[in-house]
């Protein structure tokens, strides 16, 4: 493949999300886990939605210090063996019943058990867990291990980080169709293209379909070759 053409999506370390955010990582040859830019409170960094009892609940990441102030690589996670049972009771409520449960629980007790005290290590980690499982190849770069001027902001600093790994085609989820200009990125010669997902429903039990939870409840349903192929439910804008 030429250099000059490969595919980058750039996004923040979230905990086991949604399903376009590994469609986008599918999509893409490198990836660059956005660690170093500041923590949001109330966001997809350290928590996503389970289905338990019908109903989506938040399944968190226990932290230590964490705040807007603070870069996502610069908080740390509440290992303690209390919250990671409790955490791991919930898992086993919510889903003991469900037909891959027994796979997909390995992995998330896999993940959970992370011995890393660092945030962005630790979901870092469990990104890598789940591409491994679900075959992506994508190859995943960590955006504080660039050299590259951190006192650029929002799409000047995404077009900075194009032009250290020398790509042309930049991807965005279309939830940043308002934050970035193609005719900047054209200005670079990059192509920014949006990916879209697609409307995306499978059999959760018999409950009314709860959509967009954490891409464990689409593993607990759905066996790797089904999500193989939901990998590859969107449009590109």
């Amino acid at each position: 493949m030429d250099k000059t053409c490969i595919k980058l999506g750039v996004m923040q370390p979230y905990f086991v999300p949604y399903i376009g955010y590994w469609q986008l990582m599918n999509l893409v040859d490198k990836y660059v886990i956005y660690d170093d830019v500041n923590y949001i409170n109330r966001g997809w960094i350290n928590r996503n939605r389970i289905l338990l009892n019908g109903e989506p609940h938040y399944l968190n990441i226990p932290m230590i210090g964490a705040s807007q102030n603070k870069l996502i690589n610069e908080i740390y996670v509440n290992n303690d063996d209390k919250l990671l049972k409790k955490n791991l009771k919930m898992i086993e409520s919510a889903y003991s019943k469900a037909p891959y449960f027994k796979e997909t629980y390995h992995i998330i007790e896999k993940i959970l058990r992370c011995d890393k005290s660092n945030l962005a290590e630790y979901i870092s980690y469990s990104i890598r867990v789940i591409c491994g499982y679900l075959d992506i190849k994508t190859e995943l770069i960590i955006s504080s291990q660039i050299n590259k001027d951190n006192n650029l902001k929002g799409q000047d600093k995404i077009i900075e980080i194009c032009k250290i790994l020398n790509v042309k085609e930049y991807y965005n989820a279309i939830g940043g169709k308002e934050l970035y200009d193609r005719e900047s990125f054209r200005k670079n010669g990059i192509e920014l293209k949006f990916l879209k997902t697609n409307e995306i429903r499978y059999k959760q039990f018999n409950n009314e379909f709860q959509s967009n939870l954490s891409i464990l409840d689409i593993m607990m349903f759905n066996d790797k070759d089904s999500i193989k192929d939901l990998l590859t439910q969107y449009e590109l804008e």
